[in-house]
């Protein structure tokens, strides 16, 4: 039997063990058709509608090619990628998901006095890629929209003639909430060189606001501007690992400095190569989405329960009672919920899973509403 027949026939015996179809009738959309049994994962801000069936295709059939370096592979989602935002391909840097290219402008920007700006709550990981590094850390509390507190954030990097690395999640998570794009955009054409801007854009394609826009535009203008986006969200992409920075070319060829250079994996970038090539898959994600978000806005709001405003594909809504013990109960109950995000402790963020997974999660919540828990 020749390599590549051995390999799709022994390929096909496993997945069809494992998804329940016959060898000779797998495809993509049979691989991964079944829900998975466990708990209902509410927690992490996945999508759950998985990977679009060309993508789950693209990764069946690279498998043969996995013992390859992606070295091709990488080029070619860098052009895609250069294509879709209408930049050259010198201003792309691939990481293994987003939170590597955090790490690498965490590490880039590094200097014996550099301060870090960044709000409170805010998404962890740059805060943690700081530790060891000599950062001087101020986290800035969301001001009483939820936004990040600009005015309060520019007073503080004013005050330092040393490198000062800011970090704006917007949309943010864990509030899911927006910080108007005109506030950052004046901060930006005005600041000095030596204030760098991480702009974390995991969750644009979910944000719909007029109010709202990407910062992409400043990269050919000012190198101290890095945007990151991800294919682990809108794109359903998470266990992929596959992440990107967007900068000025000169910006983008100090960061790579700080990455792998074969830190993207040959299965995720095929799978991303589908993904932009599907034209209906950012649309799907959104429908699915917003039906999700409607079953639970109904059941929160019948229940009194406050929730933030959202453009993301999470909700952070108020609970009654200890936080802990909610969550606990919930797993009890075969849901997965968010974690505790100080100073926030009355409140839990809930990922929007498939419509009839928040339909099981509010009549669950309704139960708890008659115990008295929430």
């Amino acid at each position: 039997m020749e390599r590549r027949a051995f390999l799709n026939t022994g390929l096909a015996i496993g997945a069809a063990g494992f998804a329940g179809a016959a060898p000779s009738r797998l495809n993509a959309t049979a691989l991964c058709s079944s829900v998975a049994d466990g708990p209902v994962r509410l927690s992490s801000n996945e999508n759950a509608l998985g990977l679009c069936p060309a993508a789950r295709q693209a990764v069946i059939d690279g498998i043969t090619e996995a013992n390859r370096y992606p070295f091709a592979m990488r080029t070619e989602v860098r052009n895609a990628l250069a294509a879709k935002h209408g930049v050259s391909p010198d201003c792309i840097v691939l990481g293994n998901g987003s939170t590597e290219l955090l790490q690498m402008m965490v590490q880039a920007t590094a200097s014996r006095r550099t301060k870090l700006i960044l709000a409170e709550p805010t998404f962890e990981d740059v805060s943690e890629y700081s530790l060891p590094e000599t950062y001087v850390r101020e986290a800035v509390p969301l001001d009483q929209r939820m936004a990040h507190d600009i005015g309060r954030m520019r007073e503080l990097a004013q005050k330092s003639w040393d490198p000062v690395l800011v970090y704006i999640c917007n949309p943010n998570n864990p509030t899911g909430t927006l910080t108007p794009s005109n506030e950052v955009d004046e901060w930006i054409e005005s600041a000095p060189e030596n204030v760098r801007f991480l702009m974390d854009e995991a969750y644009f394609e979910y944000a719909n606001d007029p109010d709202y826009s990407s910062s992409i535009k400043w990269i050919m203008d000012r190198p101290n501007v890095l945007v990151v986006r991800t294919f682990s969200k809108i794109y359903g992409m998470a266990g992929m690992r596959l992440g990107y920075g967007i900068s000025h070319p000169t910006t983008a060829r100090h960061i790579r400095q700080f990455m792998g250079s074969t830190n993207t994996n040959a299965l995720a970038l095929r799978a991303a190569l589908a993904s932009l090539n599907d034209t209906g898959l950012i649309a799907r994600s959104l429908e699915s989405n917003a039906r999700g978000a409607g079953i639970l806005r109904e059941c929160l709001d019948e229940l009194g329960l406050e929730t933030l405003p959202s453009h993301t594909n999470f909700v952070m809504h108020r609970i009654n009672g200890d936080l802990q013990a909610y969550i606990s109960r919930m797993r009890e109950h075969d849901m997965l919920v968010g974690r505790p995000f100080p100073p926030m402790l009355t409140y839990n963020r809930l990922s929007i899973g498939l419509p009839e997974e928040m339909e099981r999660f509010a009549e669950t919540l309704r139960t708890f509403r008659q115990n008295g828990w929430v």
